[in-house]
């Protein structure tokens, strides 16, 4: 005789009761299990999602300071492009303008400050800033000379000079972009909490000074 499972007698329904109970029971612990474990459970999944956002955070700051220094690099390269020109100008000019000895001077003294080497980005900008000083003066004078307008390796330094002086200015401004763009994501949040962490400080953009707006185009400055 098949009795019911819940309701029947005999040894064989005893059993099925006893294991659909202990069925219950276990799902009963587990659900409970579950329901004890999930304040952990969600805090584990939110720990995990801050530290996934922590690390692209710390990895876009890390790319983003590489890429202001690689701009910079480019205006390091330039720069001493620049100041590779000096020996030649120089020796140019002194054959023709006896009396602008102290400007020459002053030049080549910057040119050796340059090729020392070990310098900060600060200090490469500031000398750029007076070499571009001490030139702008040189070729002020340069029309009292027309011999050395004439010259043709000063025309070719000339030439040299301008092209400089525009690749400079595109390094500058790509770097200037970077630098805004660094300085963005340290300064807002999240990413401020990270920079801190790091220690990263924001960085000032290369500004013209009033001089530089005024003398623009380096082509003018040779042909004043």
């Amino acid at each position: 005789m098949i009795c019911p499972v819940l309701s029947g007698t005999g040894h064989f329904c005893d059993i099925i009761r006893e294991g659909i109970s202990k069925i219950l029971i276990f799902q009963y612990i587990r659900i409970n299990h579950l329901l004890n474990s999930l304040p952990m459970i969600i805090a584990i999944v939110i720990l995990g999602i801050i530290l996934l956002i922590g690390i692209v955070l710390y990895n876009s700051l890390i790319g983003k300071k590489n890429q202001v220094a690689n701009a910079f690099s480019s205006i390091d390269v330039m720069l001493k492009k620049r100041f590779d020109l000096l020996p030649n100008l120089v020796e140019t000019v002194k054959q023709y303008m006896q009396h602008e000895s102290a400007t020459l001077t002053k030049i080549v003294e910057l040119r050796s400050r340059a090729s020392a080497g070990n310098l900060s980005t600060n200090e490469k900008i500031e000398l750029d800033k007076q070499v571009t000083s001490g030139v702008r003066g040189l070729m002020l004078s340069v029309e009292a000379y027309p011999d050395l307008k004439a010259n043709q390796n000063f025309i070719n330094l000339q030439r040299t000079w301008t092209e400089s002086e525009e690749q400079i200015a595109a390094a500058r401004r790509t770097y200037n972009a970077s630098l805004t763009d660094y300085n963005d994501a340290i300064m807002m949040f999240p990413g401020s909490i990270v920079a801190g962490m790091l220690s990263y400080q924001p960085i000032a953009v290369l500004a013209n000074t009033e001089e530089e707006r005024k003398n623009v185009s380096a082509k003018d400055l040779f042909n004043s």
